[in-house]
């Protein structure tokens, strides 16, 4: 469930889903320079699912569902490749994800797709590492990126930079950093601060606060005195909307902040739950999404094969397999190699545009939205190739 903080006696909930668990310990990563496994040509190439199955969280089985269905409709959209598709369940615990990895790896898997979760993701590596085998995790945590491992989820940084990059476009050039005092609200500032200076922007200073309905409350006096000090012409937040961010949009501007003058940026989704664009503080602000047409088709498409909408990150399944498609039939020597994964033309999936890189993580077209009277509005469309703007 996802709770709205608009009355300050209800602690904040943290978020049940998936970015509580993005930002777990992981071995450092490495660069990935093998061959890959070798794909016989004609034949239909085996891909391990690793899903997030058998853990006895019935939100876990909601998007492994979701994730295998986007798969087969992603495989049934391939034309001249055949994939066999071999689902695997990873269970509760990391070992878990671990151990099917290396069963799928035994039975043949010429590659896996998944798991979700970055400490899974993390495990399933390193028990194909000394094989050859490159895991496309679902996961958007780029602490666990590298050697085998690659995140197709949208990352911090990739967000940030586009968002700073527009913020520049219109003027907006000193900008507030606000996080959360916990490691997705840490990573999302380093994210942040990075896509400031890469941008040429101004970083106009730093507010936190403990993540607790209390730590809100408290921090909110600083944050603005930061923000009229230093002459804040925006203010970017990682708080997300199953977190700080309704509490933070209302006392914020009850605390003096002028949204007028310094609007709200976030590096969360800020249309999901729908429920979020009401929030009057929100009104101006900016944030970044998926190409809305492609990602609109998709959920229609998913909706009429299976009767129910796709969860938010289904899509990242289908990219997957759109990619492994692609890779086969261009007829490489070593299609699912490290080089070829990592082609600088990229891949189109449901999503847009999407590119993996040398380091594991990946580069996505992303549009740009501003609520306007509780409705999302693209101000700057998604690039439909790189090198373009927007990259």
């Amino acid at each position: 469930m996802i709770a709205f903080f608009r009355n300050p006696r209800k602690p904040i909930a943290r978020l049940a889903g998936l970015a509580s668990a993005l930002w777990l310990a992981a071995c450092a990563p490495t660069m990935n320079t093998g061959s890959g496994p070798a794909v016989s040509r004609g034949e239909a190439v085996p891909v391990a699912l690793l899903l997030p199955g058998a853990t006895g969280n019935a939100g876990d089985e909601v998007i492994g569902r979701s994730l295998r269905q986007a798969a087969q409709l992603a495989i049934s959209d391939l034309q001249g490749v055949e994939i066999d598709l071999r689902v695997y369940d990873t269970g509760p615990s990391a070992a878990g994800a671990g151990a099917a990895a290396s069963r799928a790896a035994d039975e043949g898997a010429k590659i896996i797709l998944g798991p979700v979760y970055a400490e899974a993701a993390n495990a399933a590596g390193l028990a194909v590492a000394g094989r050859g085998i490159n895991v496309l995790s679902f996961s958007n945590n780029t602490d666990i990126a590298g050697g085998n491992v690659f995140v197709l989820g949208p990352t911090f940084q990739n967000t940030a930079n586009r968002l700073v990059s527009f913020a520049r476009s219109q003027g907006r050039n000193r900008i507030m950093v606000v996080h959360d005092r916990n490691a997705s609200g840490e990573a999302g500032r380093r994210a942040i601060e990075t896509a400031i200076q890469r941008n040429g922007a101004v970083m106009a200073g730093t507010g936190s606060y403990d993540f607790s309905q209390q730590g809100v409350i408290a921090a909110v006096p600083q944050i603005v005195s930061t923000a009229q000090a230093s002459g804040a012409d925006a203010m970017f937040l990682t708080a997300d909307t199953a977190g700080a961010l309704p509490l933070l949009s209302q006392l914020l501007p009850e605390g003096g902040l002028n949204t007028g003058t310094t609007p709200f940026i976030g590096l969360t989704r800020w249309d999901i739950p729908a429920q979020t664009l009401a929030l009057p503080g929100l009104q101006g602000g900016w944030f970044a999404l998926p190409d809305p047409t492609l990602s609109q088709q998709f959920q229609a498409r998913y909706q009429a094969a299976y009767g129910e909408a796709p969860h938010p990150i289904a899509g990242l399944a289908y990219d997957g397999i759109a990619a492994i498609g692609a890779l086969v039939r261009s007829n490489r020597s070593n299609p699912l190699s490290a080089a070829a994964l990592t082609q600088g033309s990229g891949f189109v999936g449901v999503n847009g545009v999407f590119r993996l890189r040398g380091d594991g993580s990946n580069e996505r077209g992303l549009a740009v939205a501003q609520i306007r009277n509780g409705q999302v509005v693209v101000v700057s469309g998604a690039p439909r190739s790189f090198g373009g703007a927007g990259f």
